[in-house]
């Protein structure tokens, strides 16, 4: 099942500017030409957590690290994840992609300014440098891969990855899915929303502390109320509107949501909440409840909460 697509401007989208040079005492001696300068053991796709982040800045002063922070209750997080995934095994080591679940990892997330998932963000000789949000088509993603690794040679980080399957040994098993999480997310696959609607809904009558049930029926609800539109029009008209037009302000804030752009959304309908009152707000007031639950605990879900807070009271 497709979701829509970002349309992307590249101009200005990879930001190297801030990366003068790698830290003092680990400046490699590239090969003539760019050629890789030696190889470094390590998977070349891998899981990243507060405990062995320390590890992976240190390995990007040999190899680019594309840091890719998502969370599982993201879809545009694993249509990217896809995607990278492919190109790392593809580009055959000359980055690590490394995989942050941000919600596991909230203080990564926030040290690193993540303001939406997916969020992908390069570490090149240990210096952060942000690359954009939201789930991109492959062949812009491989522009900016081109880009890093150009601007990670310049810097003397050069280093091409042995694979050592570490990421398939130290990845746990998963647990096998509820009988009716099984069901909803096989009817999703074939593209039947209403039989994933009913699956996830009789999961909830089964058991309404289901929190993963509630968070998955919302987004199945979100993406059916955004297949009925045009997601560039919807755009174009809440531009037009003030935030007093909250039919046009909640539907574009469900097209920003479903791209995995949830801080727009809630910064969308927060300005609806503030400028309308009575019905239209309490609108407002239950979509952000509805996106909160959908985007899980992250940090930017909690600043949000607290900005509604303040707006109501």
């Amino acid at each position: 099942m497709s979701q829509p697509m970002p349309r992307v401007n590249l101009h200005g989208a990879v930001d190297l500017s801030s990366l003068a040079g790698p830290p003092a005492g680990q400046q490699q001696a590239a090969a003539p030409g760019g050629a890789p300068a030696g190889a470094v053991p390590g998977a070349v796709v891998t899981d990243v957590s507060e405990a062995t982040f320390g590890q992976t800045v240190q390995l990007s002063t040999q190899v680019p690290v594309l840091l890719l922070l998502g969370s599982a209750r993201s879809g545009a997080t694993a249509e990217l994840d896809a995607v990278l995934e492919k190109l790392a095994r593809e580009y055959g080591g000359r980055f690590q992609l490394a995989r942050v679940d941000g919600d596991a990892n909230p203080q990564i997330a926030a040290a690193l300014q993540v303001q939406a998932v997916p969020t992908v963000v390069a570490l090149v000789a240990g210096q952060p440098l942000p690359l954009f949000q939201g789930a991109y088509p492959e062949d812009q993603v491989r522009q900016v891969l081109d880009e890093v690794l150009r601007v990670a040679a310049q810097n003397g980080v050069t280093g091409v990855l042995e694979d050592t399957g570490d990421d398939v040994a130290e990845a746990p098993e998963e647990p096998p899915l509820p009988p009716l999480h099984a069901e909803a997310l096989a009817a999703i696959e074939r593209g039947d929303l209403d039989g994933a609607e009913a699956a996830y809904t009789q999961a909830l009558n089964e058991n309404p502390r289901d929190a993963d049930a509630k968070a998955a029926l919302l987004q199945v609800q979100l993406i059916r109320r955004v297949e009925q539109h045009d997601p560039d029009e919807v755009l174009r008209r809440a531009a037009a509107a003030g935030p007093a037009d909250v039919a046009a302000q909640l539907a574009a804030a469900d097209v920003e949501a479903t791209t995995g752009q949830f801080g727009a959304a809630f910064d969308r309908l927060l300005a609806v909440v503030r400028a309308t009152a009575g019905d239209d707000r309490e609108q407002a007031r239950l979509r952000l409840i509805e996106l909160f639950d959908i985007a899980g605990p992250t940090p930017e879900v909690q600043s949000a909460r607290r900005q509604l807070a303040s707006a109501l009271y």
